[in-house]
């Protein structure tokens, strides 16, 4: 299907583009003739999931490739745990889709709106200090290359290529299908605490590597961090969810709703934000629940923001944090949202925010109606200071240059992007910014 571009924007509210043209293909095949179609008049052409990057590096001014109908499971190898699915499968939808087979996702971050494409290929991420990204997940992939040829990568496959295209930006090719290594389906333990921040910054690197999965969020303008530590169980473990209606009053009702009204009016009076995170911080994270995984790692969000984070040496992320913190109330900000620190297992994914290295990562957010420029600009001086490496999806000033200092294997992987997409048909300013021409 094609149509007249509209104005696409992200979640975010961070980027917008009006495409020439926008397709909206339900086949691999398909795919491929909007490549060879666009290489043919000269066109660039980008495919597009749910919008869930900060960063524009989803943004298609010319040919806009809609990946929704590409959706749902091609294929199940029980006896390996292997599933296959269609690019523009949604996140939120894998546990019903895995569901019948057994299998659950290794290890998953907090939203699942986002597609299996493009959480992949932006190096979306849970925590855990033994588990990596949702990339390491990818056993195999295949994808249309920049002069329209359809290749299949995996460990016997062109294996060669699977470093780079297993997270790969987008600049390699469009994406079709994804093969993930799952595991058998389990349960979560997830016990919620209140800590004094010193004491969790104090025991982070000890309990990021002991613990299964650990997190924790912290409100500037308070001494107190919000710890999250899941419990990884067998089915076999006795279940004990959360209400329906204790759920809603938690998670809808204070983390959107008062939270989205506090959130527009300290647009216009910063004042209120300080006593209000002071309370939220009383009022939230107590609670000790088992559950089915999913159902534990995911949180629904739909106050709307923008995001920056940055993966460093997880040695470092203490003395990070803690920078942050003085910068916060050296200059006075009423910052309303709180930061989030999480950690995973290095990997040798050639452009992975863990490539090498066990990595601890530090998030900071802003309200969509604020101007966040001024926040994350300072943040990102302490984090590249750090060795930090920029999530590719989330907001940063970063160019080539300077991620080639960081990424050992970079030119490697501009090598590969040389070979499957030599006249840069899926190239934006976004790419050519963090890449290179």
């Amino acid at each position: 299907m094609t149509a007249v571009g509209g104005l696409w924007r992200n979640w975010g509210r961070s980027e917008a583009v009006r495409p020439q043209r926008v397709e909206r293909p339900a086949s691999a095949e398909a795919v491929q003739r909007a490549v060879q179609a666009a290489a043919a008049k000269g066109m660039r052409i980008k495919a597009v999931g749910a919008g869930h990057s900060f960063t524009g590096i989803a943004v298609a001014p010319g040919v806009q490739l809609d990946l929704e109908d590409l959706s749902g499971v091609l294929d199940v190898d029980a006896e390996r745990g292997r599933v296959t699915l269609a690019a523009g499968t949604h996140l939120h939808q894998l546990p019903r889709l895995l569901r019948p087979h057994g299998l659950a996702l290794e290890n998953m971050g907090d939203i699942d709106r986002q597609t299996i494409a493009g959480a992949t290929s932006t190096g979306t991420h849970g925590t855990g200090g033994s588990f990596g990204g949702l990339a390491t997940q990818v056993v195999g992939l295949t994808l249309v290359t920049g002069t329209g040829e359809l290749l299949h990568i995996d460990e016997t496959e062109n294996a060669d290529l699977l470093p780079a295209a297993r997270l790969g930006l987008g600049a390699l090719g469009v994406i079709v299908d994804i093969t993930l290594q799952c595991v058998p389906a389990y349960l979560l333990q997830a016990v919620e605490r209140p800590e004094p921040l010193q004491e969790t910054l104090d025991g982070y690197l000890e309990r990021s590597a002991r613990e299964d999965h650990f997190e924790f969020y912290w409100f500037p303008h308070t001494e107190t961090a919000l710890t999250k530590t899941n419990t990884r169980l067998p089915l076999t473990a006795e279940r004990k969810p959360l209400s329906r209606a204790g759920r809603w009053v938690d998670d809808e009702l204070l983390a959107n709703g008062v939270y989205r009204g506090v959130c527009a009016l300290g647009t216009v009076a910063p004042a209120v934000i300080p006593p209000f995170s002071r309370l939220a911080q009383r009022m939230t994270g107590n609670r000790d629940f088992t559950d089915l995984s999913p159902a534990v790692f995911v949180t629904n969000r739909t106050v709307r923001f923008r995001e920056q984070e940055y993966a460093l040496p997880r040695e470092a992320v203490p003395a990070a944090l803690a920078e942050v913190k003085a910068l916060i109330e050296r200059r006075g900000w009423r910052i309303s949202f709180p930061i989030e620190v999480r950690s995973a297992a290095a990997d040798d994914l050639w452009l992975s925010t863990a490539y090498g290295r066990e990595s601890g990562y530090i998030a900071v957010h802003r309200y969509y109606r604020e101007d966040q420029r001024e926040y994350f600009a300072a943040v990102e001086e302490i984090m590249v200071a750090h060795e930090g490496r920029p999530h590719w999806g989330k907001l940063h000033t970063r160019d080539a240059e300077a991620l080639r200092a960081l990424y050992p294997r970079f030119d490697d992987f501009l090598a590969v992007r040389d070979r499957l997409d030599p006249d840069r048909r899926f190239e934006n300013a976004y790419l050519r910014r963090v890449l290179g021409p």
